[in-house]
């Protein structure tokens, strides 16, 4: 995710109307040379692994939780998203693509990708999310993509760590925020760019790199190429793609996708306030699971059935997944399986022999090393982030 240019006065109405107005103007004139590897993409996407389409332009799709049975959720199957799609390729290609560096450092700097690919590499396995998963289950709705369940993915992520960047550099004293900004632009002018920040602290983290690598391949382009930025355990809002710029700063990032987007009140509010309320940027992820297997409204049959997910948290590891057969009353424990890595999902089976033919719901709730335990459902807030509710599937056990 990628945006965010100085500070405008501009009401959420008003700039939701710019922002229509420039979608509907990049359905009229397509003015990205890009167009074409992306529709490449796609096509890729729709013969060997389609995934639900949300919006189509800029293209926004999410991922069939049935593919999360498996622990690396391949590139082509991986969810998309962005605010308004891939730059132009001519700008982002290696001929042309700089990565420049400046603001509060010593020694300003800009790096081809052959530059990066002679500093040390590092690899992370790491969850990434949309801020807006699950968006669709809040109550009452909230405007946004509505994203259901899969807006996620589990990568192995190769590239440099962004503290051996701003090493290189020099940062100064008075430093504390990090500022990216991605090549890619709006339709319509008036439109604010995609521009976050992370504080220091995270930036500097060995854990915090900067992709050009995705599960062993060249970063595709619907996914952030030739350079994302991966901040493991936080929201994918700060998770930069086709990153172009580094500002190292005294304050967080001025703008709308800073100081207005991408924000959680700081304190749980209801549905129905209207006065503005203290909120702070979203960053950690909050623990969560989901069911992968079997799917919803599938038909299963009697017997001996493998019920099957994923759970991950933010900066903590998953200690437990819980799952229910009967609304909440009661809890199973299941038994977490496969690899463990900091940042990545853990996956987890539950072994379920139904008792008779009928209707069953499957619930799961995960805890993690913090003590943290998925919630029922999640506060409401009006952005619709955050969404972390107990995931519910719901099968027919066939008789025999």
């Amino acid at each position: 995710m990628n945006m965010g240019e100085g500070r405008r006065s501009v009401s959420r109405r008003s700039w939701m109307k710019r922002l229509l107005a420039g979608l509907a103007a990049g359905l009229l004139v397509n003015r990205r040379p890009a167009a074409a590897k992306v529709e490449e993409e796609r096509e890729g996407l729709r013969e060997t692994g389609p995934l639900t389409v949300r919006v189509t332009r800029p293209f926004d799709a999410e991922t069939p939780v049935r593919e999360f049975t498996s622990f690396l959720t391949p590139n082509h199957r991986f969810f998309v998203r962005s605010h308004f799609g891939p730059p132009d390729e001519e700008r982002i290609s290696e001929a042309n693509w700089r990565l420049r560096v400046d603001g509060l450092v010593e020694r300003p700097a800009e790096f081809r990708l052959k530059d990066l690919h002679q500093m040390d590499a590092a690899t992370i396995t790491a969850v990434v999310q949309c801020s807006g998963n699950g968006r669709a289950f809040h109550r009452p709705k909230v405007p946004g993509v509505q994203w259901e369940r899969g807006a996620v993915g589990n990568a192995q992520w190769t590239g440099v760590r962004l503290r051996d960047l701003l090493t290189r550099a020099g940062v100064k004293d008075q430093a504390r925020h990090v500022q990216l900004q991605g090549a890619d632009r709006p339709v319509v002018a008036s439109v604010p760019l995609f521009i976050r920040s992370i504080p220091l602290e995270k930036a500097l983290h060995p854990d915090t790199i900067l992709a050009y690598e995705m599960n062993g391949r060249p970063l595709p382009l619907l996914h952030g190429a030739p350079l994302r930025v991966i901040t493991p355990g936080w929201m994918a809002d700060s998770c930069i793609k086709w990153l172009s710029g580094i500002t190292v700063q005294a304050e967080e990032a001025k703008g709308y996708y800073m100081q207005t987007a991408y924000r959680v009140p700081a304190k749980p509010v209801e549905p129905t306030a209207t006065t503005h309320v203290p909120s702070i940027p979203v960053e950690a992820m909050v623990v969560k699971s989901l069911v992968a297997a079997p799917e919803e409204g599938e038909t299963v049959k009697v017997g001996p059935i493998m019920i099957q997910g994923v759970a991950w948290s933010g900066e903590a590891g998953v200690v437990k997944v819980e799952v229910s057969l009967d609304e909440g009353k009661s809890w199973e424990p299941a038994r977490l399986v496969g690899e463990d890595h900091p940042y990545a999902w853990r996956q987890w089976q539950l072994a379920w022999k139904p008792a008779g033919a009928g209707t069953v719901t499957i619930l799961c709730r995960a805890t993690d090393a913090r003590g943290d335990r998925q919630p029922a459902t999640t506060p409401w807030n009006p952005s619709g982030f955050l969404w972390n509710g107990w995931d519910r599937v719901t099968v027919t056990v066939a008789g025999d």
